[in-house]
């Protein structure tokens, strides 16, 4: 049993076949018996990428709205969304200066970040930063969490 945190670019492997998508499936089996830990604003993000998906005809109408019913669900039955706070978005607003973030990139390492953290204070599994962003796994690298690359499993 492990923890991770998914950033958007890896969820969406959740709902739609490309690069790495059989690895996050297993990762994301309730069977699994992982802890799911994701930024309220995935949710968003998740929606707007399923959304481009429809719009350059890489996904049939049908298949975005299976895909945007399914996350709904996943959000409040398997995922641990973590609210967008104040203290957060002030991290979030550090990380851009220290790394080459986009703002709601910086907000999904702050949040992974803050997680980690209580994470360690309760001695509990260590937390994996999954992404498909190549600057933000640096970053997260560089802030000390481990960090998975679902693209490196074909």
């Amino acid at each position: 049993m492990s923890s991770y945190y998914l950033d958007t670019s890896a969820l969406v492997k959740r709902y739609f076949p490309e690069t790495g998508s059989t690895w996050v499936t297993a990762c994301t089996d309730p069977e699994a018996g992982n802890t799911l830990v994701i930024s309220a604003i995935t949710r968003v993000e998740a929606a707007a990428a399923f959304a481009i998906k429809h719009r350059s005809g890489n996904a049939t109408l049908a298949e975005r709205d299976a895909a945007l019913r399914l996350l709904v669900l996943h959000t409040t039955t398997e995922y641990q969304a973590v609210s967008v706070e104040a203290t957060l978005l002030d991290l979030a607003l550090e990380l851009t200066q220290r790394h080459r973030l986009r703002g709601y990139d910086a907000v999904q390492l702050a949040t992974a970040l803050l997680i980690h953290a209580q994470y360690l204070a309760a001695d509990l599994p260590i937390l994996t930063f999954v992404s498909a962003d190549a600057d933000l796994l640096v970053a997260a690298h560089a802030e000390g969490l481990a960090t998975e690359n679902p693209n490196t499993h074909p």
